[in-house]
């Protein structure tokens, strides 16, 4: 398993308020860990949010004894109840918040704790988002007002329902996934999955002339030309070897 994880301020922000993670090694029982977190907030809120809720994700994993589906769900809990003690302390980051994508392959199969509107991908012949973003245009989509095309291109479409460091419990989404030798597991922030269709993302990673490591400077570089509105994060795995021996 090979891995890259790279971010950007963007063209248009001030500041870098994502933050991401990535093990190719062990973290406790975990096999692998990778994460990305995109902060929300005035007065450097989200910054805070994006690298505590991070630090705390991986402190809890480091010691947890759980099955991999179960630590990924407490260790997002463990992010939320960290960000919100915070924002509680100090009036100042008292709305800040993040989303949150955490990842573990094991085998066959990739685990996935979802939060917010990062999303991940897997691609292999084709590209598919494994997760569905907690957003406002994506309730749209689910109550049929408003097709997937038209969620892509809404002009509400960085409203989010769900946010680590928002209400004292939080709801979790936890995915698993077949995987297979080959196959790319694709974790970004809005600022790359705004800024680029999935058949560009796709086309990019699935060029077999790049490294793991150009893809993902490749990936943030095409959404800097093609605006850079956000901060851009990007988490790239590669499987193969004996990441994906059953």
């Amino acid at each position: 398993m090979i891995s890259f994880a790279g971010t950007d301020v963007g063209r248009i922000r001030s500041r870098n308020e994502d933050f991401v993670f990535a093990s190719d090694s062990p973290i406790g029982r975990l096999p692998n860990l990778y994460i990305v977190a995109d902060g929300m907030g005035g007065h450097n809120g989200g910054e805070v949010a994006s690298r505590e809720a991070v630090s705390a994700f991986v402190k809890f994993a480091k010691y947890a004894g759980g099955e991999i589906t179960d630590t990924l769900a407490e260790a997002a809990k463990e992010a939320n109840n960290a960000v919100l003690r915070i924002s509680k302390e100090n009036p100042v980051l008292k709305h800040m918040g993040t989303t949150l994508d955490g990842v573990s392959i094991d085998g066959e199969r990739v685990y996935i704790a979802h939060i917010g509107d990062s999303r991940v991908y897997l691609i292999n012949s084709e590209i598919q988002r494994l997760t569905t973003d907690h957003s406002y245009v994506m309730d749209l989509v689910r109550a049929g007002i408003i097709s997937l095309e038209e969620a892509d291109k809404h002009p509400d479409k960085n409203i989010i329902t769900r946010a680590i460091g928002v209400e004292d419990d939080i709801e979790c989404d936890v995915i698993i996934a077949r995987i297979k030798e080959g196959d790319y597991i694709l974790l970004c922030s809005d600022g790359l999955s705004n800024m680029l269709e999935d058949k560009t993302i796709y086309e990019l990673i699935a060029n077999n002339d790049f490294s793991v490591k150009d893809k993902v400077n490749l990936l943030i570089d095409k959404a800097n030309q093609n605006g850079g509105k956000d901060n851009i994060s990007v988490v790239l795995i590669r499987c193969g070897g004996d990441c994906c021996e059953s």
